[in-house]
Parts: C-alpha cells; structure tokens; sequence
C-alpha cells in the first residue's frame, strides 16, 4: 500500500518538474491554481510607437522661428479685434456674467 503512494509522490514530482522545465523553456509563466492574471496582456507588444509611425513627424513644433511666428500672428490679430471691440472680454465680463446679473 505504502508502495503505491511513493509511486504517486514520485509521479507528481515529475510532472511537476517537467512542466517548470517545458515553462522555463518555452517562456511560459505556471499557474497551478488557474486564477486570472495580467500575465496574457503583459505579454502582447506594445502598440504605441507602431501607431507612432503612422502619422507623420510634425516639423512645426520642432522650429522655434515657426512657433514664434504662429504666435506672433496669433497675438497682432487678438490686438486687431480688441481695436475693433470683438476681443475677449476681461475675466468675469463674459456671458455667463451678464446673465446672472440680471
């Protein structure tokens, strides 16, 4: 009786090593219990830097002659409007502003 016990420890002892020496191999991660893990997701690729090289560089944001130029036009026509009267109104002149004050 105690013979077939110590084949059944030996047996399990095997398999046991067996399967930790094919997931050492093969780069796979034991999971005797079966639970759920992040491990299937960890594994993928990342996508990122693959979306990444879709679109194309952007030369614009790299230049500080264009960016100082975009800005620079930005603010003459903000300063134009104000001259007219269609710039933005101060903080607290707004909309939202005059309907509570009525």
């Amino acid at each position: 009786m105690n013979l077939g016990r110590l084949k059944n420890v030996v047996a399990a002892a095997a398999i046991e090593g067996l399967v930790e020496a094919r997931a050492k191999i093969f780069g796979h991660v034991i999971n005797p219990t079966g639970q759920r893990s992040a491990h299937k997701v960890l594994r993928k690729k990342l996508i990122g830097e693959k979306v990444s090289q879709w679109y194309p560089h952007d030369i614009m944001k790299d230049d500080p002659l264009v960016m100082a130029r975009q800005e620079q036009e930005r603010l003459s026509k903000l300063e134009m409007l104000k001259r007219r009267g269609k710039g933005p109104p101060k903080k607290g002149q707004g909309k939202q502003a005059k309907k509570r004050n009525k």
